[in-house]
């Protein structure tokens, strides 16, 4: 039985796919047509401002992910002057205990 109720399923959703295949085959009348043309224009308005969303979001993650490269930037460049004040510092506290020794 779960053999047959997998077959069964399995032929559902064959026949499913085959069914939104022969409705477009089958389209008949000017009328039909009609619809099926607002059906498909509807979805490309829908797929258009979905696409536009995206874009957007794009645009802003690009805006984001470049503002975290200037302030990485920025950062990696205080680090260095930091460092060679540091390193600095060393030089002149060794130069001031050579000469005090």
């Amino acid at each position: 039985s779960a053999q047959i109720a997998d077959l069964q399923q399995k032929l559902l959703d064959a026949d499913n796919g085959d069914r939104a295949k022969q409705r477009w085959d089958s389209i008949a009348t000017i009328l039909e047509a009609k619809c099926a043309l607002k059906y498909l224009l509807g979805e490309l308005v829908s797929s258009k401002v979905q696409e536009s969303k995206l874009q957007s979001n794009l645009e802003q993650s690009q805006a984001s992910c470049s503002d975290v490269q200037k302030m990485l930037m920025e950062e990696r460049n205080h680090i260095a002057e930091l460092e060679a004040e540091f390193q600095n510092q060393i030089l002149v506290q060794e130069q001031q205990h050579q000469e005090k020794v």
